[in-house]
């Protein structure tokens, strides 16, 4: 029979896929001598069973009993008992962190009689009932799906009442009326009274939390975070603690470096006579951690010399729950802390310099996501008004929106939206997600708004407590701001202004473009010292796509070391579009190779810009690909307009003659038609006349002294006698054009054929370039133009995709493809160099596929070059110890 439930001395911190993160931590904390309640973890394979099967594991409850019983000899208490009763917690604990997601049911084994043993061996009636009604609030809106607001209106009710604003107001007395009203509220809902036996509570809460790994908001979360939805909860019980005894009791989160900026010191937040949820759901604001030295300076010390052992024992920032009852500390919680992308680079530069980890270890804690949000632009604070408000400043950057006021407004918002709300619930994910930033009035660094604003990279402000937040508006200093109305929201200061704020740029991206210098700055030295550390280990070298010299110039500040794409069909826009269609109407030999004549100067000086702006290194330029239509008007509207002419007796001239070769070239599929090499192989001397455009380009480079290293790449082949014959071509213009370097010819393999017959191809390419958006859409058999809008969404829903297969590589068929091209095209031309060019080689879960097939290098947009440069060097790192803050 399967083991199911482990004591917490029975495990420890590296059991994270058996006893869920919260289990396998609480288990490392006991391991250490810290003050944990004493209780259990059920694991992670029950949760799969109860998931597969719709019911507890065989032999589950007999083992939770065993375990049971062993806390209640610790304790010296029985569950539920009359006179001194042992109450559990149930708590949820997946392996990643998913904070709010799903369901903590606080205070089972109180009943009618046990709530007065407990006012009686507690002296304190009023926390007694206090715990009753929070009990029967849990556990009627977790198991039995009692609508929370019902609970809240009727505590609001009494609040109302005695005259008081805060629950913390509440006497015994009134606290017992508020516990008959929510019996009344779930017998109203349920159609039975509350339950009373202590074991069908507990029974019940551990069913819950199992439930609610299926729960929306927690596959929502997953799928946002690309947490795998096969891993199931673990469930954690555990002997109560209890924050709201008292003035001497209280609970607290607390960070051992600020999660926001990465600075060394203790941060968070206290709250005095309340329970941990109090904290986390933001309902109450509450105090820093520098005040809790002043009320309980000894638990204070003791907290801090926690802090220290478990930061030394992680590692890393540990986010650390704890609860103070009758002046004693106990430890609920530790885990590795989320934190914001600019904290994660300073928090690794600081654990190299104290020795706690290697610089290959730093790049495991960083990513090229959080890299990214660096980048992004901030708020020009010396062209703002005087701020709305401040409040904390929870997850760092700048946002600017429409003011929306629910979760389901913002979801369906076309434009950007700034979020407000008094507090968020998990049942807000969806409107967070969707929205550009997020501002609550109440809650602090601790709060649910701020824990999955910075998981997600959001912007996000909480605690400005002098909104008066409504149904549609909130007020602050006698001003209201309404839906619809545009503020600015800055998460590093707090501040909120009316209006758009206009934003500067990062100063990572200056310190990319040459214009900072990282000396004196922790957040810019992390990023220094770590790209270069990726740069040194990476295998991947990281090109760019470039079509200009300005973007090659970019690329190269930014750490390219090549250009992977160059597009030529874009230097053939604009004012040159009449150049390409004097080519697609050409009558006869003679104008077409005029046209060709025209275009070859310009193309020819485009080059010689790229080879400048990238002297010394590589750039790959792919021959036109798209149809030739694509740079004459749309059939409609060309249609439309000769229709007009017509109907006034006008001549329609040479709308006409682009009509009849738009009739004459139209495709029903242009993207499997007439582009690419069957374009150069239909239309005499297109290819030619760009390839003599980069030879001469490049032969004017090295009469100027540079060092060009052009390479030629022939689009969409799928049969090796195709490229055969380009290159047969290209060999003889080449041969005619004098100083000009040796030039590399090679392939995209962008067809699944190609990839299929890599062994032949390779025979007469010098390179392969995985055109990885074409090869999506090609293997998947969509139209992304069409697809992307009509059902994508609804896949991502259903599971079909964890990802867009547009944004992240699909490993398992479009992957299995590059791998065996890279094997079968090495196995004939063992000196071959392969790349990637599509979108996903900006990709970081795409990068790290890409390294262990084997391919050379990634190519990318000139903003995602340091992403791809970071990413490369993490694929080439395996830390120790890897550190996951999910």
């Amino acid at each position: 029979m399967s083991r199911y439930v482990y004591d917490f001395i029975d495990g420890d911190k590296d059991l994270k896929d058996l006893l869920g993160g919260k289990g396998a931590n609480l288990a490392e904390m006991t391991r250490m001598g810290l003050s944990v309640p004493p209780g259990f973890t059920i694991t992670t394979a029950a949760c799969r069973e109860y998931l597969r099967t719709g019911s507890m594991p065989v032999g589950l409850l007999d083992e939770v009993e065993q375990h049971l019983r062993a806390v209640q000899v610790r304790m010296d208490k029985i569950l539920g008992a009359p006179d001194d009763p042992l109450l559990v917690s149930v708590r949820s604990g997946g392996k990643f962190s998913m904070p709010g997601m799903m369901e903590t049911i606080l205070d089972i084994g109180l009943n009618d009689g046990s709530v007065a043993g407990l006012a009686r061996r507690s002296g304190d009636e009023r926390f007694a009932w206090d715990s009753y009604r929070r009990l029967i609030q849990m556990l009627g809106r977790t198991v039995f799906g009692v609508p929370g607001e019902q609970f809240e209106v009727e505590l609001a009710a009494a609040r109302t009442a005695a005259g008081v604003r805060s629950d913390a107001d509440l006497s015994a007395v009134q606290l017992r009326d508020v516990v008959g009203a929510y019996k009344k509220v779930f017998h109203a809902h349920t159609g039975r009274d509350f339950p009373q036996a202590p074991h069908e509570q507990l029974f019940l809460a551990i069913g819950s939390v199992f439930a609610s790994w299926n729960a929306e908001r927690a596959v929502l979360y997953r799928r946002q975070e690309r947490i795998p939805h096969d891993l199931g909860t673990a469930v954690n019980v555990m002997a109560m603690v209890f924050g709201n005894h008292g003035a001497d009791s209280g609970t607290g989160v607390a960070f051992t470096r600020d999660p926001a900026t990465g600075r060394r010191g203790a941060y968070g937040d206290y709250l005095r006579n309340a329970q941990g949820e109090d904290v986390v759901a933001g309902i109450r604001n509450t105090m820093s951690l520098d005040e809790l030295a002043g009320i309980d300076p000894r638990s204070y010390r003791q907290l801090l010399s926690i802090m220290e052992r478990l930061e030394q024992r992680y590692r890393d920032l540990c986010d650390i729950e704890f609860t103070i009852e009758d002046g004693k500390l106990w430890m609920l919680q530790t885990r590795v802390g989320k934190r914001t992308p600019a904290a994660a680079f300073v928090i690794a530069g600081q654990l190299v310099d104290e020795g706690a980890i290697t610089l290959d270890e730093a790049l495991q804690r960083v990513t090229g996501e959080q890299l990214a949000h660096l980048m992004f632009p901030s708020f020009d604070t010396t062209a703002a008004p005087a701020p709305l408000t401040t409040g904390v400043p929870a997850s760092p950057g700048a946002a600017v929106g429409a003011v929306v006021f629910d979760s389901a407004a913002a979801a369906a918002a076309t434009g950007p939206v700034i979020l407000v709300r008094r507090e968020t619930n998990p049942d807000d994910l969806p409107g967070m997600i969707a929205a550009r930033g997020i501002l609550t009035s109440r809650g602090g660094k601790t709060s649910h708004a701020a824990v999955v604003a910075r998981g997600m990279g959001k912007t996000c402000v909480c605690g400005a407590d002098d909104l008066d937040i409504g149904e549609d508006s909130f007020t602050v200093g006698g001003r209201t701001v309404k839906t619809g109305d545009v503020i600015s929201v800055d998460g590093t200061s707090g501040r909120v202004y009316a209006g758009a704020v206009p934003v500067h740029p990062s100063p990572v991206v200056r310190y990319f473009e040459g214009e900072l210098t990282p000396a004196g700055d922790p957040l810019l030295s992390a990023v220094q010292r770590l790209l270069t550390h990726a740069d040194h280990v990476a295998r991947l070298g990281v090109h760019a796509n470039a079509d200009t010299g300005p973007d090659a110039g970019r690329a190269r500040r930014f750490g390219a070391t090549g250009v992977g794409l160059c597009r030529t069909e874009h230097m053939f826009l604009g004012d040159r579009r009449i150049l390409v269609e004097r080519l697609i109407l050409a009558d006869g030999d003679t104008e077409r190779e005029a046209a060709l004549a025209a275009l070859l100067p310009l193309q020819r000086a485009d080059f010689v810009d790229l080879f400048t702006a990238m002297d010394g290194l590589p750039v790959t330029i792919r021959l036109i690909d798209p149809p030739l239509h694509e740079f004459l008007p749309p059939l409609e509207e060309l249609t439309a307009r000769v229709a007009r002419a017509d109907a006034l007796g006008d001549d329609p001239g040479h709308d006409a003659t682009l009509l009849a070769a738009v009739r004459r070239m139209h495709e029903a599929n242009p993207m499997l038609g007439l582009r690419g090499v069957r374009l150069g192989l239909v239309v005499p001397g297109l290819f030619a006349m760009q390839v003599r455009a980069i030879a001469e380009a490049a032969a004017a480079r090295v009469a100027a002294g540079g060092d060009p290293r052009p390479e030629i790449m022939v689009p969409l082949v799928g049969a090796v006698q195709e490229l055969e014959m380009v290159r047969a071509e290209a060999a003889s213009v080449l041969a005619t054009v004098d100083g000009a370097p040796p030039i590399r010819i090679g392939t995209m393999i962008e067809v699944p054929r190609a990839a299929l017959t890599a062994g032949q191809i390779a025979g007469h390419a010098d390179f392969f370039s995985f055109g990885t958006n074409d090869l999506t859409q090609m293997t998947w058999g969509f139209s992304r133009d069409d697809v992307e809008g009509a059902f994508f969404g609804k896949y991502l829903e259903l599971g079909v995709f964890a990802a867009s297969p547009f944004e992240t590589l699909d490993t398992g068929g479009v992957g299995e493809l590059v791998r065996t091209a890279v094997e079968r095209g090495r196995a004939a031309h063992p000196e071959l160099v392969t790349g990637v060019c599509g979108e996903h080689g900006g990709d970081p879960a795409s990068i790290r596929f890409f390294h262990d097939a084997g391919v050379d290098y990634v190519s990318c947009s000139p903003f995602r070059v340091p992403i791809a440069r970071l990413e490369a060097g993490r694929a080439a790192t395996t830390a120790a110890a890897v550190s996951d803050s999910r």
